[in-house]
């Protein structure tokens, strides 16, 4: 078995975020931002992956969350609001580059 470095984060999620604040964050996410807007650290995660471009961005810096087991129960929140809770995978230096490339995005 493969250890993933975000393996961790479900656990972390799981345990740390508030069953009503993450029923909260979902209820308070925007729809999936359409083709011509840009994307951010603001974006809800599930956004970032439904567009290629910045899927590929997201993973290039975090490989495997898309396919993390806990996927499902932190794809609407943001990387942004994920961050804190990710014992350090999530660092203010990724989410630099992240935002960076994001920008890039046309």
């Amino acid at each position: 078995m493969k250890f993933s470095p975000l393996a961790a984060l479900g656990l972390v999620v799981v345990a740390a975020v508030p069953a009503g604040l993450a029923a909260q964050t979902t209820a308070e996410t925007p729809a999936p931002a359409a083709a011509a807007t840009a994307f951010s650290l603001d974006t809800p995660i599930e956004a970032l992956m439904a567009d290629e471009r910045a899927k590929a961005v997201v993973v290039k810096h975090l490989p495997g969350i898309d396919v993390h087991p806990s996927y499902e129960q932190f794809k609407t929140m943001t990387l942004k609001f994920l961050a804190p809770y990710s014992q350090g995978m999530i660092t203010e230096e990724k989410l630099t580059l992240i935002a960076a490339d994001l920008a890039a995005i046309k």
